[in-house]
């Protein structure tokens, strides 16, 4: 699987390096969130590269749903679970759980049918900064700490009418922010589509920390560093 250079698999155990985690968001998802870099004061694993690996390891189903619990650091030693049918859960040793899923219908181990579902699922998320994020929340007079930019995942799902979507597209449909004290609620809705036809929904909540209200100036800034960090792992990535 193209995963395989992500994570690392002993004694049935899958463990994610920052360096993995970091190479994950820059190079497949064009995610270049500060907090993906192993360096950063609170480095955490992309909600993607979970993801993936979960598909990975159960399949693809017809209807999933992803609950993030806990933000994952570097190295930890993950477990898979399934404590009941139609469940997983992601833990560490000691048993904190940092993903919960649950799953129904038909489901397909088929490689291709995955890694091009993964791609496809993934290559959305990397268009939520600046794309989709930065214009709604300037619609709504908001922004989150230009100093410290926290967007992170709460949950994912995904309702399939098939399984095998021949060059599978997510189109957004739908994007609110909910503002609520220094917290934003972000819910982006999107359909899947499969030679142009729609195939299935899929749908993420989004947590935006540190709000304030909208700054230009400010987000001008974060901008510029985003393209900043985009050109270097565009140059990290022709050299690795």
């Amino acid at each position: 699987m193209f995963l395989d250079r992500f994570y690392s698999l002993k004694d049935g155990r899958v463990t994610i390096t920052a360096l993995q985690a970091s190479r994950f968001a820059k190079e497949i998802a064009g995610d270049f969130n500060p907090i993906h870099d192993p360096d950063a004061r609170r480095f955490c694993v992309p909600g993607d590269l979970l993801f993936a690996v979960v598909l990975s390891r159960f399949g693809l189903s017809a209807n999933m749903t992803f609950q993030f619990r806990s933000l994952l650091g570097d190295g930890v030693a993950l477990e898979f679970r399934e404590p009941t049918e139609g469940t997983i859960e992601v833990c560490d040793e000691n048993g904190k759980v940092y993903l919960e899923v649950t799953r129904s219908g038909a489901n397909t181990r088929d490689e291709t049918v995955i890694e091009d579902f993964t791609r496809c699922y993934v290559a959305a998320s990397g268009k939520n900064f600046p794309h989709t994020l930065q214009p709604l929340m300037e619609s709504k007079g908001v922004m989150f700490n230009p100093d410290r930019p926290m967007v992170m995942y709460e949950s994912m799902s995904l309702a399939l009418d098939t399984l095998d979507a021949a060059g599978p597209e997510l189109e957004l449909h739908n994007a609110d922010l909910e503002a609520n004290g220094k917290r934003g609620n972000v819910t982006l809705e999107y359909r899947l589509l499969s030679d142009g036809k729609p195939v299935g929904e899929v749908a993420k909540r989004l947590v935006l920390g540190g709000l304030r209200p909208y700054s230009p100036d400010a987000m001008a800034g974060v901008l510029e560093e985003f393209y900043r960090l985009k050109a270097r792992g565009a140059d990290y990535g022709s050299n690795a």
